[in-house]
This record gives C-alpha cells, structure tokens and sequence, in this order.
C-alpha cells in the first residue's frame, strides 16, 4: 500500500515537473549580486530557467530537512538518555539474576528443621 502511494506521488510530481521543465527551457542569467545586477564577476549567463527553479526547490527541501532536524535535537537527546537508562535498568536485572542463580546453586546451611522462632 504504501509503495502504491509512494509511486502515486512520484508520477504526479513527474507529470506536474516535466511539462514545467519543457516550458521554461529560455535561457536566463542569474545575478547573484542583488545591488549591481550588471556585475558580470556575480552573474551566471545562459542557464535554462528550469535549472533555477528546480535548484532553488532542491535548495529549499535541503534548508527545510536541516532545520527539521535541528528542531528535533531535544527529542534525540531525550531517547538517547531514556536509551541509557533503560540499558542501566537491564544490565541491574541481569545481574540480580545471575546473582540470585548463584545463591540457589550454592549448598548453604541447612534450614532450622520446622522450628519456628516463637
């Protein structure tokens, strides 16, 4: 189910990217000096336009997961103390029971025989 959603996405993406590549193939340039658009030292000449869009996307998807993730950093950390104290908490279990299967193999005293204390 999820592989059919998956692939339902992808062609609708597919059909909505290839028709927009196909329409904005025009050359552009790209100046990357907001004050001085005429600096040829900051302008990139002749790329397809589609290249600027589906780079600044790929731009903003990267920008986007970086800033996901980093919002996420106080629940990593918090799984990853719980981690540690839940395999403190089974190392503490595994050796109470090695210790206790160490005390009922141990011949020890016998008990007072049916005697009470009273």
């Amino acid at each position: 189910m999820t592989r059919f959603i998956k692939y339902a996405i992808l062609i609708a993406v597919a059909i909505i990217l290839v028709p927009l590549s196909v329409a904005n193939r025009h050359p552009v340039s790209l100046s990357l000096n907001p004050f001085d658009p005429q600096d040829p030292r900051f302008t990139i000449p002749d790329i397809p336009l589609f290249w600027v869009v589906f780079a600044s996307l790929g731009l903003g998807i990267v920008l986007g997961g970086i800033g996901a993730w980093a919002k996420q950093g106080r629940w990593r950390k918090e799984a990853r103390v719980k981690r540690r104290e839940a395999n403190k908490w089974h190392r503490e279990a595994d050796e109470l029971r090695e210790f206790k299967e160490q005390v009922e193999t141990k011949p020890g005293l016998p008990g007072p025989g049916g005697r009470n204390a009273a």
